[in-house]
């Protein structure tokens, strides 16, 4: 499978930076920036795993409270975070998906089947969504949403 590339601008949103923050990091050889489609730059995806681990580490917690975010707003239990594949733990049942979405880490346990089945591998784009005690894993890049399975079957009994 190719290796994920990623828009300067896509790299600095994962991250959670500016876009000149991510040029900063290229010119002082923190990240490397490759050519891509069209010619212009761009960030491969294991590469910016590695540095979005490295600032979530370095990164304070975040404030707030339980049920509400660092400006004190309710946060719904239908939460999206866009982010990147850190890092998977396969076995023959069940694979750990570790996202880094902004600063925080969000760890998915899904069977190893889903796991391959999205082609998931560090650096990958994915969208994690919470509800309650449950995180599941989607593909996506930034600014997509999923649509969870239970919500497109009442979209299509709607539509019929």
């Amino acid at each position: 499978m190719p290796e994920t590339l990623y828009r300067v601008s896509e790299a600095a949103a994962l991250v959670g930076v500016s876009d000149d923050t991510v040029r900063r990091w290229a010119e002082a050889g923190r990240l490397e920036l490759v050519p891509g489609p069209g010619g212009r730059l761009a960030v491969v995806g294991s590469e910016l795993a590695r540095v979005a681990s490295e600032q979530a580490a370095h990164a304070a917690p975040p404030r707030g409270g339980a049920g509400g975010d660092a400006s004190g707003a309710v946060v719904s239990e239908r939460n999206r975070f866009t982010g990147i594949v850190t890092a998977i733990v396969r076995d023959t049942v069940m694979a750990q998906v570790d996202v880094q979405a902004g600063p925080f880490r969000v760890v998915s346990l899904i069977s190893r089947e889903a796991a391959d089945e999205l082609g998931l591998e560090v650096g990958s784009p994915v969208v994690a969504s919470a509800k309650a005690t449950n995180v599941s894993v989607t593909l996506g890049r930034l600014g997509e949403t999923a649509t969870a399975p239970a919500e497109a079957e009442a979209e299509s009994e709607t539509a019929r």
